[in-house]
C-alpha cells in the first residue's frame, strides 16, 4: 500500500481522514473492506488494521477490523508512559505559590520573580527581604513539625501531678485513720448489695427523680475540710457535669472552693475518680463518666487531667 498522509489524529476515533492537499499523489484509493472495493477521493486510513476504507466502513465496527482496539491500547499505553506532573518533585516545590513566613509580611513568595528561600532552622518559606535568620527572628520560631518546648513543662507538670497522687495513695494506706477507699465488690450480686446500702445513707435532692441519681461515695483530704468528717454518702443527677458535682460536694464537706476565684492549678480542686483511677475533666456528664457504688475524691492543687494515671 502507497505510503500516505494524514492529518492531526482525533482523539477519540480509530480511523483518520486523508488528506488529499498534503500528498499529491493521493488521487483516491479503493475501499479494502471485501465486497466493497469502493473508489474514495477522500479515504479514511484504519490506525488498528493499517487499511484504508470509504466512509461507510471507516469504523472498526463497520470494517470488522481484524486488529480491533490496537490503537486505543497504543494510546493508553502511551498515557501512561507520560511522566505525572509531580514525579520527582517534593510537595513544597508543587504548592509553590504562598505569602512570606515572617510577621506582617505581605509578599508572596514561591513565584518567577520571588523564587522565595527557605530556612532550615525554623522550617520556613521567606522573601529575599526575611531570608536571613535575624530579619524573621528564627530563634524565637518553633520549626514547624518539631515538638514545642511547652509540651515538656507540661509533661513535667503532669509528672509532678502523678508524683502527688502516688504520694497521696501511699499516705493513704499507711495512715491507720484514712485508708484508700475499697474497691467495688466483685460479684453483681455483692455490688447490688452495696448500692442498696448506699442509697440508704445518701444525701441530697430528695426533688431529684430516683431514675436520675447517681449514688456516689464522697470523700476528700482531711486538711483540706473544716467539717467533723472528710467524707460522705451524696446522690447527684446522671445529667450534671463533673463541675458542678464537684461544687456540691465541696459544699456538702465544707472544702474551700475557689475554682471560679483562682487561675493558679495548685488552688484548684480535682475530682479524682477512684475506680477509673483517673482526674475527671470539669464538663464530663455523671451519667457517662460515674455509677451509682463509685467513689470519687476531691483533690487540691494536682492539676488538668491526664489521659491515664497508675497509682
Amino acid at each position: 500500500m502507497a505510503s500516505s498522509s494524514t492529518t492531526e489524529t482525533p482523539p477519540d476515533t480509530s480511523y483518520v481522514k486523508m488528506d488529499k492537499e498534503a500528498d499529491a499523489t493521493l488521487i483516491g484509493k479503493h475501499c479494502q473492506l471485501e465486497y466493497c472495493n469502493q473508489l474514495d477521493f477522500l479515504p479514511f486510513f484504519c490506525q488498528s488494521c493499517k487499511k484504508t476504507f470509504c466512509l461507510d466502513h471507516r469504523s472498526e465496527t463497520a470494517h470488522k477490523c481484524a486488529n480491533a482496539g490496537a490503537w486505543a491500547q497504543r494510546r493508553r499505553e502511551a498515557q501512561l508512559s507520560r511522566p505525572s506532573a509531580g514525579e520527582g518533585k517534593r510537595m513544597r516545590d508543587l504548592v509553590s505559590q504562598k505569602p512570606c513566613a515572617a510577621d506582617a509580611c505581605k509578599t508572596t513568595v514561591g513565584t518567577s520573580l520571588v523564587p522565595g528561600v527557605h530556612c532550615a532552622g525554623c522550617n520556613r518559606d521567606y522573601c529575599l527581604k526575611h531570608r536571613l535568620k535575624e530579619e524573621h527572628d528564627c530563634k524565637n520560631k518553633i520549626p514547624i513539625g518539631a515538638r514545642p518546648a511547652q509540651f515538656d513543662v507540661v509533661a513535667e507538670q503532669t509528672r509532678s501531678a502523678f508524683a502527688r497522687l502516688k504520694a497521696w495513695g501511699a499516705a493513704k494506706k499507711e495512715s491507720a485513720s484514712r485508708t484508700l477507699p475499697k474497691p467495688k465488690p466483685s460479684t453483681a450480686s455483692a455490688r447490688l448489695v452495696a448500692v442498696n446500702a448506699l442509697k440508704k445513707s445518701a444525701k441530697g435532692d430528695a426533688k431529684l427523680p430516683p431514675e436520675k441519681r447517681v449514688y456516689l461515695y464522697v470523700e476528700a483530704e482531711a486538711e483540706t475540710t473544716t467539717a467533723k468528717t472528710y467524707k460522705g454518702a451524696f446522690f447527684y443527677s446522671r445529667d450534671w457535669v463533673v463541675g458542678r458535682v464537684l461544687d456540691a460536694a465541696a459544699k456538702s464537706l465544707q472544702i474551700e472552693n475557689v475554682n471560679n476565684q483562682s487561675s493558679q492549678e495548685r488552688d484548684k480542686l480535682r475530682v479524682f475518680h477512684v475506680e477509673g483511677g483517673r482526674v475527671l475533666e470539669f464538663n464530663e456528664k455523671v451519667g457517662s463518666a460515674l455509677v451509682s457504688g463509685n467513689t470519687i475524691v476531691l483533690l487540691r492543687g494536682v492539676g488538668p487531667p491526664p489521659d491515664l494515671i497508675e497509682l
